[in-house]
């Protein structure tokens, strides 16, 4: 999709003799200084022309292009954030931080909660899997992980912040006076930008053949392929950091610079040679041409540069692929670093099925140059290099090298079990083609873990032909970046009778223990009945609903369950229904409240337990608090043992015994994250600028709208009644508490 001419007309580039040309090569439109230019600079129109040059004032280390990148804005009038974790808890429908405007979406850019400050700056750690089997190849461009420098600004109806003009004039003084980037070598390449829901027209910025950063204009959300304006206007802007520092060193790749002393520690430990600087000042300017697309092989790509090099093919084998290789590994080792160390538990499902991939890539990398004993070894390099800058690495060391370690022992025991099974497919498929087809790749790899490269030995040993394609990794990991979510008919056609409705008062966040309350009706049809207030909770966040009875001048009903829907709460009821308008009595099982109520507090109370029992990377990954039992869903890598249960269970009761009042407030969204971190969403995202906080002071506190005990001592005693491992990496405790744990 483009925008119109007109949205890339700026009076910066106007009034500063920038000319708008058309790229002869790619046939996409540009801004530049330079008169003469016909191409628009940007790989692989171009191959890299900043290799082996100094093209700014001073080198850069990358902890240099951050600090430098942060105070220019900070002089510029943005304050400086700290960067956001890489798994993003605050919304449910990403698994991973892609971006820096990540952080803000939906929330800030939808208006309904306020920017930590504006404008703001962050250099954010991100990972994008996209782009995983590029790692290497590319010698820098492509990364899993890396730090864009977001410089953000929210423009409201009602406050202008700035816009495009002056984006684009930072950038301009930031590369040009700031690094010292020759201003006619800068390009401004018109682009769209689309994501997490947003769209709008970008430049994307470049110099010596390197896009260095994205200037994204955000004005659009998506719905259904059509752009809908938005009231806040968002630059979203993204400074590629490394790519910053790479330029400025001029480097063969940019690993040298990303990885500073730990890429000569990490090369000599896995003996792979660096090419004499011959080869590589001959081969590295021309992996700008790598960008593998459907219908373009590996091989074909290397011949072109084997051509446009002078390097023969053998050399390439012999030399390259071995560093590419090595790159690889410094990458995908760099990034299990950072997943892990936020609490994901490896598995086949959402995020931990990301971190599975990026584990098993890794091995497979590392066992390509016999070094695959070498992974728990790189991992522990990278954690205590980028603790420096990253200090909760350190803190959670010993958790990821347990988990990585237990990962790699389950993925050679699949690739021993999934042999057996993959030879009996490919046989059975022998029998119909001599050709092994792309989804019985997707298909084993998805359900046994078996990577496609092992299929590949086993059916050439079967004589039958596998075409594994370039990017299986990327497209695996793309059917895997988001949520998908399921809409249930009954949703949507309660969704349509609650149109029109103010959102319902609810009585039972002041009045958690009355039982009696009275409310209009509002509006009846079929088996629902919406009033326009209530004391019956609603069902979320895993608590069950209240029931109970509405009584009226006919008679009465029995309310069997309560859903809350776009702010509105519908009862389901069964037996005669009142009349629209007519005044009701509602009655609430207090009873069955209370042994609800229980086991909400005594879930967050062995939450904290289970984490101070298995370690921080421990969170919850589901939950249901019922009547007479509930249920907690951990991430843990490991099937839980007898004595680990019975200290989770020994540690939440002697909680429950120190009698600590549990406190519940209102609080502003960023103070709230401020205060307490992101350990605030055990239970998910809240689209609220206000967020209810549940805290039991110095054990646990998360943002919940869940009912609770006024203090732990009301919870009774907590018995653990068994655990399940009900998928991998996701351990469930079944328990019950007060009354109902007793026999």
């Amino acid at each position: 999709m483009r925008f119109s001419p007109k949205a890339y007309e700026l009076e910066f580039f106007l009034q500063n003799g920038f000319v708008r040309k058309k790229c002869v090569v790619c046939g996409e439109y540009f801004w530049t200084l330079d008169t003469d230019r016909e191409v628009c600079g940007e790989a692989p129109c171009v191959p890299y022309t900043f290799i082996g040059k100094r093209l700014t004032k001073e080198r850069l280390t990358l902890r240099d292009a951050r600090e430098k990148f942060l105070k220019f804005f900070e002089r510029k009038g943005h304050k400086i954030i700290k960067p956001y974790p890489v798994v993003p808890r605050w919304r449910t429908d990403l698994y991973l931080v892609s971006a820096s405007i990540v952080d803000f979406q939906p929330w800030v850019t939808s208006g309904i909660a306020p920017p930590p400050a504006n404008p703001l700056v962050v250099s954010q750690p991100c990972i994008r899997l996209v782009d995983i089997d590029k790692v290497g190849l590319t010698f820098g461009r492509h990364l899993t992980i890396f730090e864009m420098g977001g410089a953000h600004a929210f423009n409201y109806p009602d406050k202008e912040v700035y816009w495009k003009d002056t984006t684009v004039q930072y950038h301009h003084e930031f590369a040009s006076k700031e690094l010292g980037i020759e201003p006619e070598s800068i390009t401004y390449k018109e682009s769209a930008w689309f994501g997490g829901g947003n769209a709008g027209p970008c430049f994307e910025t470049i110099s010596g053949g390197l896009e260095l950063a994205t200037l994204v204009f955000m004005h659009y959300k998506t719905l259904d392929s059509e752009l809908i304006e938005i009231p806040i206007r968002t630059v979203d802007t993204g400074y590629g950091i490394e790519r910053y520092a790479w330029f400025s060193q001029g480097t063969y790749s940019s690993f040298e610079v990303i990885y500073g002393e730990l890429y000569k520690k990490v090369m000599d430990m896995l003996s792979v040679e660096q090419p004499d600087e011959s080869i590589l000042d001959a081969y590295s300017p021309h992996t700008a041409i790598v960008t593998p697309k459907e219908g373009t092989s590996i091989a074909e790509i290397r011949r072109k540069i084997s051509k446009l090099s002078g390097i023969p093919i053998e050399t390439i084998e012999k030399l390259i692929v071995p560093l590419e290789r090595f790159f690889a590994s410094l990458d995908y080792t760099k990034s299990i670093s950072f997943i892990l160390s936020e609490g994901i538990v490896p598995s086949n499902v959402k995020s931990g099925y990301l971190a599975r991939l990026l584990i098993r890539k890794a091995y497979r990398v590392l066992q390509a140059i016999d070094h695959k004993d070498k992974l728990l070894d790189l991992i522990d390099m990278q954690i205590g290099y980028w603790s420096r800058d990253f200090p909760h690495l350190a803190e959670m060391r010993d958790e990821v090298l347990d988990i990585v370690m237990t990962e790699i022992s389950k993925f050679e025991d699949t690739i021993e079990k999934g042999t057996a099974y993959v030879e009996r497919e490919l046989a059975g498929l022998k029998k119909r083609s001599d050709v092994v087809p792309v989804e019985f790749l997707v298909k084993v790899y998805d359900e046994k873990g078996i990577t496609p490269e092992i299929v590949e030995q086993i059916a050439q040993k079967l004589q039958l032909k596998v075409n594994v394609p370039e990017n299986f990794y990327e497209y695996v990991a793309s059917r895997h970046l988001q949520e998908t979510p399921a809409i249930l008919g009954v949703e949507k056609s309660l969704e349509t009778l609650v149109e029109g409705l103010s959102p319902t008062v609810k009585l039972f966040y002041d009045f958690p223990f009355e039982k009696r309350f009275e409310a209009k009706v509002l509006r009846v049809s079929g088996e629902y009945v919406i009033l326009d207030r209530t004391l019956f909770y609603a069902e979320s966040g895993g608590q069950v609903s209240d029931t109970g009875t509405l009584r009226f001048s006919a008679g009465e009903c029995k309310v069997v369950d309560a859903q809350l829907i776009n702010g509105v709460i519908v009862h389901k009821v069964l037996g005669t229904k009142p009349n629209e308008g007519e005044e009701v009595v509602g009655e609430v099982d207090i009873e069955r409240r209370l042994k609800i109520m229980r086991h909400h507090t005594a879930t967050h109370i062995l939450l904290s337990a289970a984490r101070q029992v298995l370690g921080k990377h421990v969170w919850q990954a589901g939950a249901k608090k019922e009547p007479d039992k509930a249920r907690l869903d951990i991430s843990h890598h490991k099937r839980l043992t007898v004595e680990e249960v019975e200290r989770i269970e020994s540690l939440a009761n002697a909680i429950v015994q120190k009698s600590i009042p549990v406190h519940i407030r209102m609080m502003d969204r960023n103070e709230a994250e401020k205060l307490y971190g992101f350990r605030l969403y055990q239970g998910g995202e809240v689209p609220s600028a206000i967020i209810r906080v549940v805290e039991i002071p110095g054990w646990d506190a998360q943002a919940c709208g869940g009912l609770h005990c006024t203090n732990t001592e009301d919870v009774g005693i907590i018995k653990i009644i068994k655990t399940e491992r009900i998928q991998d990496g996701v351990e469930r405790l079944i328990f019950a508490a007060g009354p109902s744990a007793l026999p």
